[in-house]
């Protein structure tokens, strides 16, 4: 599978983004999704994932500010964020996997990646 992720962009704090991750060469319903984020001298970190059976897993620090969902007539998993703050600031990835065994939380579970998409959120 191919991923391109895209949405991001610049937001004033207390904002909303809505990520979109779109899946080519495959369907998106067959794989574990899972977004990760990056910010300027921190290491990557778990964002939320949707699993292929519709299971879904958040970081609980982001847990009701974001939501993540999958769009199978899309191919295509959305990452809708809220309340945006200026520590969310960071390159954010998708990433699939055909299997996770295992944590959804561990980025080496996930096998696809794509290219990030930035957010920047002004205070």
């Amino acid at each position: 599978v191919q991923l391109q992720a895209s949405g991001g962009g610049l937001v004033q704090a207390g904002g909303s983004l809505r990520l979109s991750c779109a899946a080519s060469v495959g369907s998106i319903s067959t794989y574990d999704v899972a977004w990760f984020r990056q910010a300027p001298g921190k290491e990557r970190e778990f964002v939320a994932a949707i699993a292929r059976s519709g299971a879904i897993y958040y970081v609980e620090t982001m847990r009701g500010r974001f939501t993540i969902s999958r769009d199978d007539a899309k191919n295509m998993v959305s990452l809708q964020m809220s309340s945006l703050a200026p520590d969310d600031t960071a390159v954010y990835f998708c990433a699939a996997s055909t299997a996770v065994r295992g944590s959804y939380y561990r980025d080496h579970q996930y096998d696809y990646w794509g290219q990030g998409t930035q957010v920047t959120v002004s205070s």
